[in-house]
């Protein structure tokens, strides 16, 4: 059976970072550097690697600078040329989005991230779609999206990448359950939201990458305010896995 291609992903970039200030006062924290370029590089080339061809940016105020970082900045490109630092200038340059490779949805509120993802609806559409938590860098070989992806075109449905974390730190994630486990690829019965400590179905977390179909919009329409007074994005994936919609599998990263 083949299954519509995932050709877009929602990356949500509207939070305030709180977790790491006094770093991200005046720097959005997706734009803090790891080693020798920003958190959100090695992002979008892990979407790219994946072949997604549009990358949504879920944005909020103070995050203006991320929407610059992928413009061209005329005046130090010039300096560059002119003094002939053209390994430098390429890298930079090869960071530019192609036209309509990009675009950029203001979240006016921080109402969660199933509100980040809610307001891509118009621009996804009716396609199963990709959301990539930039907070979460993953080293692998094969990168993490492109085993997702993979993996919905082998079997469709909902894709949630997932990782162990020792028992006692699962009540600061999302963890899933299982029906069973076998291999990396599984169908999922459950999941919740940072559940309180010794109530986790697994050790197994929501890593921040997912694929998901577009039925999550209506189901995060109407979704009721969750953990952290917020619009939950797994309060509406869980309600998806219910009988009138579609069972979500999980690939372990």
């Amino acid at each position: 059976m083949s299954h519509k291609r995932v050709r877009k992903a929602v990356i949500p970039v509207a939070g305030l970072g709180t977790r790491v200030l006094p770093g991200t006062k005046v720097v959005p924290k997706e734009l803090l550097n790891v080693v020798d370029r920003p958190i959100l590089s090695y992002v979008v080339a892990e979407a790219r690697q994946a072949g997604i061809e549009h990358i949504i940016f879920i944005t909020g105020r103070g995050k203006e600078a991320i929407e610059a970082y992928f413009d061209h900045n005329v005046e130090l490109e010039h300096q560059l040329r002119q003094k002939h630092k053209t390994a430098l200038l390429e890298q930079l340059l090869s960071e530019l989005p192609q036209p309509g490779e990009m675009s950029f949805v203001r979240q006016m509120q921080p109402h969660g991230l199933g509100h980040a993802v809610w307001c891509a609806r118009d621009l996804i559409g009716d396609e199963p779609f990709a959301v990539i938590l930039p907070d979460m860098v993953m080293d692998a070989e094969v990168p993490a999206l492109k085993q997702a992806i993979d993996a919905h075109d082998k079997v469709g449905g909902n894709i949630i990448v997932v990782e162990p974390v020792p028992h006692n730190q699962t009540h600061h994630y999302g963890v899933v359950a299982l029906e069973s486990q076998t291999g990396r690829l599984n169908r999922m019965t459950g999941m919740v939201e940072k559940p309180a400590k010794g109530t986790a179905p697994s050790n197994l977390i929501v890593s921040g990458r997912y694929i998901l179909q577009p039925e999550i919009f209506d189901l995060l329409s109407t979704q009721e305010r969750g953990a952290g007074g917020e619009v939950q994005l797994t309060d509406s994936m869980f309600r998806l896995m219910q009988p009138r919609g579609s069972t979500p599998w999980n690939m372990m990263a």
